[in-house]
């Protein structure tokens, strides 16, 4: 299907399908008359890399984590594996962080409900 038809199908825009197949993440084939050509399995790996983005992992990790063909990754360089692993450390100090201005505020919030609703402030 042409770039249009995937990235209906996709739910990604057709400017996103370019800027992956530009970061090599994706391997459109090609029509004679030039035209990108998507099937089935391109359009379930732009799935996962969306996933993946969404996520917060970097274009540079994802493209070192997916294997060219699509096909299951191969054992892991254990550097590779450090930075996933320091990256996740990232997100979830950054979740600790939220967590606790949640916490900050829901505390907040209690204090203040009760001067509120007696018009106090």
């Amino acid at each position: 299907m042409r770039i249009g038809e995937a990235a209906k199908a996709s739910g990604v825009s057709p400017r996103s399908l370019r800027h992956y197949e530009d970061e090599g993440l994706i391997v459109p084939g090609r029509c004679a008359n030039g035209y990108r050509d998507y099937c089935r399995s391109t359009l379930d790996r732009v799935c996962t890399i969306r996933s993946l983005l969404e996520s917060g992992l970097p274009v540079r990790l994802i493209r070192e984590l997916l294997p060219p063909s699509g096909g299951n990754t191969g054992a892991a360089d254990p550097e590779f594996l450090r930075e996933v692993e320091s990256y996740r450390d990232r997100i979830a100090a950054r979740i600790a962080g939220l967590i606790e201005q949640q916490e900050a505020l829901d505390a907040y919030l209690r204090q203040a409900a009760p001067a509120a609703r007696t018009g106090l402030r």
